[in-house]
């Protein structure tokens, strides 16, 4: 490689001489990195078409650099130069020949020829612009007319194109597309009228594209804009730093009010204080001196201003340089932005008490209006109030009891708060509590016992507080309850004194009547103060043996009333009665006449033990005493015990006569059938003492076994000939009697059976029918009033454990297993009932 090569060389630029550049091009570097590569350029033809492009001889000529190669300018050119702009007048005289040119082009048709090239010694820098132009117009715009002959070619050709096109639907003549929206002519060519630019002469969009895309242009917009951003280039940037104008930062007054509010918010103290703080600036290159904090923050207010050089600090010194004007200058400046924040505040302080004053204005006038109207609803309160009987009014001028109430409900309806805050209620006790005191004054509650009701109801609805709940007289007593505990107890106190408990009905039906108005505290306070010890003093005075009168005629109409306060009374009637029964026969049915009143009132166990003391003791000696006589038999003893069958428990009177009767009726039994006798007199005797007794005796176990036994005294009897002769038909007559009463007792099983079972299913009805053991288990729990529920969280070998009453059971298999002291024992259900009762 030479040292021409590197370094190049340079030539005199002549007119029609190229010139070579002595630098380093892509050539020299893909040469020198890539030896082996191939040692030409690659021309347009061979990147366009590739190994079929046309060869030439000249191009495989290494490229040198002394050749001398002259271009060709007679090829075609495929760019538009911008060129330079003429004068006026050349640019026209070139205008009128080019519009020459078109015009004679246009005549001759897409078969004129182009201009012969110029000759290589002309313009080799510079193109005939205009013979271009226009050989270009007639080589894409020439021969071709618009919509017309387009495709034509086809038909010299095997395409299938066209018909493929039709197929798809399109129709000749019309665009492209589902809805033809596509162009139908091709995209005419405008000529440009000069060698300027793109857009230099205008708008060059032709009538086609106008019509198929109407976009208006909006040059005056483009032109604004293109001005705007010409003026922002500088022609000279390097010339311009040592020429640099100054830039002056402009506050205004809203701007300093914003940085002003800012500032405040920062700092916790006044603006009044910080206005006048003198602060000393040491953190620059000299010592400054501020007066207050907003000077200090405002020091770099400046915007877009570095800090000047040394060079421009010296050309303001040599040029102006008046620091203490300007130091007076920056400190009238700061003096008017602190009197324009302080007059901001101030201004602020002062809307901002116009607003507070407005605001308590308003408040003030709705709180005067509130006022107002509340001195309007008390003085008509007043008015009201002023109506209610005084002292100064004349005794008919002052209101009746309807009126009152007719005031008060108005208060409440009209003007409750005011009834409320007030306490008008208690205002009642001092104005109706002498009306109703002058009413009831010649009240008698035994004669008249609803006297007065009415009125005292209606004063009920008016004063008595729902929410009130009192127990005793007090201070702060319902007004309701403290007028009937100042009027109506003070009449009826008198009353119970000297009232006649024998006497029971006037006071009674009294209590009965007043008992849905009265609190319940004066209720119970008139049965437990008044009526109950005037009980217990007769009770006192009270002898079962001389007075004709019962008790139970003048004590149990208060059962209802009183219910379990009466308990107290109960001890003395049963000591009085039983000393009254200690010389008593059962031959006297006076005893059970009184004694049956009081089964029913008695607790069970009190009963019982009563008649154990007092009763069956006497029963049991009448038994003693009578006499079995097959042939001559007195029943009136054996009457009067079976006459206390209801008032005695079923127990207690098998009892006795498994002791005192039966025994001596089985001996009678069997020494009559000793001695020869007539055993259907012995049949009639055993069916005439079995009818004695009722169903409920004959149906206890105990009673049905002494039957029974008598039935096999009679077959043991028969079947053994004991007595000697034996009458004939005896055994069968007797083997009939067995069977039959046998079978009786075995229907009689079965209709009770029968009975208990349609009661629990009448039962079950509402219940549902049990379909398991837990089921009938809960089922009996529920008739014997049994709390069976199973306990939360308990299980004993993954069963559920249940609480049946206080015993503790769980189920397996149909089988209750209930807690022993260490082990689980299996029982029945009927045992497990008894175990909880």
């Amino acid at each position: 490689m030479s040292m021409s090569h590197l370094y190049g060389r340079r030539e005199e630029e002549e007119e029609g001489v190229e010139v070579e550049s002595f630098e380093v091009t892509d050539w020299d570097l893909a040469n020198e990195f890539n030896p082996e590569r191939r040692r030409h350029r690659q021309t347009k033809d061979q990147a366009t078409y590739g190994i079929w492009a046309d060869k030439d001889s000249d191009e495989d000529e290494r490229p040198s650099f002394g050749g001398k190669k002259s271009k060709d300018y007679s090829a075609p050119v495929n760019f538009v130069s911008a060129g330079l702009r003429k004068a006026a007048a050349e640019e026209k005289l070139q205008q009128q020949k080019e519009e020459a040119g078109s015009d004679d082009s246009e005549d001759d048709g897409p078969s004129a020829p182009s201009a012969p090239p110029p000759p290589r010694g002309t313009a080799p820098k510079k193109l005939q612009m205009g013979n271009f132009r226009g050989s270009q117009s007639q080589r894409f715009a020439g021969g071709i007319q618009s919509g017309k002959g387009i495709g034509n070619w086809e038909k010299h050709t095997r395409g299938i194109g066209q018909k493929l096109l039709q197929k798809m639907g399109y129709q000749p003549g019309k665009g492209l597309g589902k809805n033809a929206q596509g162009i139908i002519n091709p995209i005419e060519a405008k000529l440009r009228k000069g060698k300027g630019a793109v857009g230099a002469y205008g708008n060059e969009r032709t009538h086609q594209s106008l019509q198929d895309f109407p976009v208006v242009d909006s040059e005056e917009e483009e032109e604004k804009e293109f001005q705007k951003e010409l003026g922002q280039w500088r022609k000279d940037p390097a010339g311009s730093v040592g020429k640099k104008k100054p830039k002056y930062s402009y506050r205004t007054v809203d701007e300093l009010k914003a940085k002003g509010k800012l500032a405040g918010r920062s700092t916790a103290a006044s603006a009044g204080e910080l206005a006048q703080v003198k602060v000393i600036d040491m953190t620059g290159r000299e010592q400054k001196v501020y007066y207050s904090y907003s000077q200090m923050s405002n020091k770099h207010s400046v915007p877009d201003e570095g800090p000047p050089s040394l060079s421009t600090q010296d050309q303001k010194g040599s040029g102006f340089a008046l620091p203490e004007l300007e130091h007076n200058l920056q400190l009238l400046i700061d003096l008017t932005e602190q009197d324009i924040l302080q007059s901001t505040r101030r201004l602020q302080h002062e809307k901002d008490v116009v607003v507070t004053l407005s605001h308590e204005s308003r408040a003030l006038q709705s709180r005067l209006d509130a006022e107002q109207d509340a001195i309007q609803r008390i003085e008509a309160v007043l008015a009201l109030v002023g109506r209610f009987p005084s002292g100064e009014m004349a005794p008919g001028e002052a209101p009746t009891l309807q009126e009152c109430a007719q005031i008060f409900e108005t208060l409440q309806t009209d003007y409750y708060e005011e009834y409320k805050t007030m306490g008008l209620a208690d205002l009642a006790v001092a104005v109706v509590q002498p009306l109703l005191k002058e009413k009831l004054r010649s009240w008698d509650p035994l004669k008249d016992s609803s006297f007065c009701l009415e009125d005292i109801g209606q004063w009920r609805a008016i004063l008595e507080s729902r929410d009130f709940h009192s127990s005793a007289p007090d201070s702060n007593m319902d007004p309701y309850h403290r007028l009937l505990w100042e009027v109506w107890i003070p009449v009826m106190r008198p009353c119970v004194t000297v009232w006649q408990p024998r006497i029971v009905g006037p006071m009674v039906d009294c209590v009965e009547v007043w008992a849905p108005i009265l609190p319940l505290w004066i209720l119970d306070h008139l049965m437990e103060q008044l009526i109950l010890p005037r009980l217990q003093r007769e009770v006192d005075t009270w002898n079962p043996l001389t007075d004709t009168v019962p008790i139970h005629s003048w004590i149990h109409p208060w059962l209802p009333l009183l219910h379990s306060r009466l308990e107290p009374l109960y001890p003395p009637i049963r000591s009085k009665l039983s000393n009254a029964l200690q010389r008593w026969h059962p031959s006297d049915t006076s005893a059970r006449l009184i004694l049956q009143p009081w089964k029913d009132v008695f607790t069970p166990g009190a009963w019982e033990a009563f008649m154990v003391k007092n009763i069956i003791p006497k029963l049991a000696l009448c038994l003693e005493e009578l006499v079995i006589n097959p042939h001559q038999q007195q029943m009136e003893p054996f009457h009067w015990v079976l006459d206390w069958e209801g008032m005695l428990s079923p127990s207690s009177l098998v009892s006795l006569l498994d002791k005192n009767f039966f025994t001596k009726w089985l001996q009678v039994l069997c020494s009559w059938l000793s001695n020869s006798p007539n055993y259907e007199e012995i049949t009639k005797w055993y069916l005439g003492w079995k009818s004695m007794f009722s169903d409920t005796l004959l149906s206890q176990l105990l009673i049905k076994e002494k039957f029974n036994e008598a039935l096999d005294i009679m077959n043991r009897a028969v079947s053994s000939g004991m007595g000697g002769y034996m009458q004939p038909g005896a055994r069968e007559n007797i083997a009939y009697l067995t069977q039959t009463e046998r079978r009786k007792d075995f229907q009689y099983e079965a209709m009770q059976e029968r009975r208990d079972a349609e009661s629990v299913a009448h039962r079950g009805i509402s219940a549902g029918v049990p379909t398991n053991f837990k089921d009938l288990i809960q089922t009996k729990a529920e008739e014997n009033n049994i709390v069976f529920m199973p306990l939360v969280a308990k299980r004993h070998e993954g069963k559920q454990l249940y609480t049946f009453g206080r015993i503790v059971i769980y189920i397996d298999r149909g089988v209750v297993f209930v807690q022993g002291e260490k082990t689980w024992v299996p029982t029945s259900l009927q045992s497990l009932i008894d175990m909880a009762k």
